[in-house]
């Protein structure tokens, strides 16, 4: 498969591994809403910090859990941005991107789909970047959006389009779970009602099939009496028996006076829905015109260069997810990726590292909570609620000699504990009452942590000991048990023989400068 070769390729490809592990404070302060009592603690969250160092301490909490990502990193254009670095040299760009990418295939259920949205400079050296870590059999298409529709006379050729690539984990799955898209007026219109059926507006398609069927050759007699026979080359496109049944039911259709070939009615209300199609024009799914007015008539004038409208954020939504599921996006920008996500009642984490996360992304949400009427509210019906939590990057769980810090907390040390061990977030977001985290596969994983025992002394509760053993087996009785602590003061052949694998901490968990 072909490579991007830069000069700093496997270092960056590679980088995602060396980021240090940091915990997540909460800011009550810029938090908002009311969360319902049934919600998942993390239906809404916003983080302010680098996204890199974000989403690896988020991994723990959410790998393998986001039904969809988008994002819109900056293009590389050259172009002066406010809020971005938007003019990196080409190998700096891709020095960004690698890494990133890499952990946000961490992050995709089987069936979940991640869509970047991107213009030529970049868009076929991302293409091939994407082939590489997502895998070149699991992209599933090349979007093309129309985001302008007035001519640019100054231009050699006008720019009138971007570009969305779309990649999953496993297409036969994301084929079988996205969602089509509804009809259009356009196409609604070819659905009419001259007889007044009670059934609604309909239209008459094809009876006929290429090929020749000896079975489903058979002849059909009109209203008029007139004897219908396959075009030549052709067979009908049902047994005769079907047929009856369709037109015992008014299914079939000979036209106004009876006369015609006979072909089969589909009524509108029947239509599921269309596939979506790789070109979206900005009548579908808006231009940049009207993103940018969404995000003026929030912010003021020249808030953002480069906003997407609400209803192309809609548009991807629809398709890859359900009310629900989770969104991810780690260049959250002006926020449209989480207001769209809120109002169409998907739980959502954006990410962020200016200080617009709280000018305007924070700004924002509490709009969309408060019942914020524009872009896509109107055709959802959207009038408020719900809540998020803001959030920044904690302290580093590691010193400068590896060591970790006191001050990170159980609960967070637990995730990247379990982690570690299952490649699965914990399962639930709060860290169990006591050291036993749970059972994987057949084994208990322990954590013996921050006087989770009880013991406040320098060592206590965190060391391996028989009655500490005996404690931890109330919890799990038989089977596998591994337990994460500062020491063990058992003999190897007393841990074999307790069926008990000791992992010293913090030299036995990754992430360790």
């Amino acid at each position: 498969m072909p490579q991007l070769h830069w000069l700093t390729r496997e270092a960056d490809l590679a980088a995602h591994a060396r980021v240090p592990l940091r915990t997540l404070r909460e800011e009550p302060a810029l938090s908002h809403g009311a969360p319902a009592p049934d919600s998942a603690p993390d239906a809404g969250l916003l983080v302010q910090g680098d996204n890199l160092q974000a989403l690896r301490a988020l991994l723990p909490f959410h790998a393998g859990r986001v039904r969809c990502i988008y994002i819109d990193p900056p293009y590389n254009t050259g172009s002066a941005f406010a809020h971005y670095d938007d003019g990196l040299e080409h190998a700096t760009w891709l020095a960004l991107m690698a890494p990133r990418l890499r952990l946000l295939r961490e992050f995709l259920t089987e069936d979940g789909s991640i869509w970047v949205s991107i213009d030529d400079r970049e868009g076929h050296y991302l293409k091939v970047l994407m082939d590489e870590i997502f895998g070149r059999r699991n992209f599933i298409a090349n979007l093309t959006w129309q985001k302008r529709y007035s001519r640019e006379n100054n231009a050699a050729i006008g720019d009138v389009h971007e570009h969305i690539l779309v990649y999953s984990p496993d297409p036969e799955l994301f084929k079988k779970s996205r969602n089509r898209i509804q009809a259009d007026a356009k196409i609604s219109r070819a659905y009419q009602n001259p007889n007044d059926d009670p059934r609604g507006p309909w239209q008459s398609i094809s009876f006929t099939g290429a090929g020749l069927r000896a079975n489903m050759e058979y002849p059909i007699e009109g209203p008029d009496g007139t004897i219908h026979r396959p075009p030549s080359g052709r067979h009908w496109a049902m047994l005769e028996p079907e047929y009856h049944r369709l037109r015992a039911n008014g299914r079939i259709w000979f036209g106004r006076n009876g006369s015609g070939v006979p072909r089969v009615i589909r009524y509108l209300s029947e239509v599921e829905g269309l596939v979506p199609w790789s070109w979206w024009p900005h009548e579908e799914v808006g231009h940049t015109g009207e993103a940018k007015q969404e995000v003026n008539t929030l912010f003021g004038a020249d808030s953002f260069d480069t906003p997407k409208p609400e209803r192309l954020l809609q548009r991807i939504l629809h398709i890859a997810t359900n009310p629900g599921d989770l969104v991810l996006d780690s260049f959250l920008g002006s926020g449209t990726t989480a207001a769209v996500a809120h109002k169409m009642g998907r739980r959502w984490i954006g990410i962020e590292m200016g200080d617009h996360a709280r000018t305007h992304c924070a700004l924002r949400l509490r709009r969309v909570i408060d019942g914020e009427g524009g872009g896509i509210s109107p055709a959802v019906g959207w009038q408020g609620g719900g809540a998020f939590r803001f959030c920044t990057l904690g302290p580093a769980v590691y010193d400068a000699d590896g060591r970790i810090d006191p001050a990170v907390r159980y609960a967070d040390l637990a995730a990247h504990v379990w982690l570690a061990e299952t490649r699965t977030p914990l399962p639930s977001s709060d860290a169990p009452p006591g050291p036993v985290l749970g059972h994987h596969g057949g084994r208990a994983i322990a954590l013996l942590y921050n006087g989770i025992l009880k013991d406040r002394s320098p060592q206590g509760g965190n060391v391996l000991t028989h009655d500490v053993l005996k404690l931890l087996r109330e919890a799990a009785p038989s089977g596998p048990l591994t337990v994460y602590g500062a020491a063990c003061r058992l003999s190897a052949p007393a841990l074999k023989a307790r069926d008990v694998t000791f992992r010293q901490t913090p030299f036995d968990l990754p992430g360790r400068p």
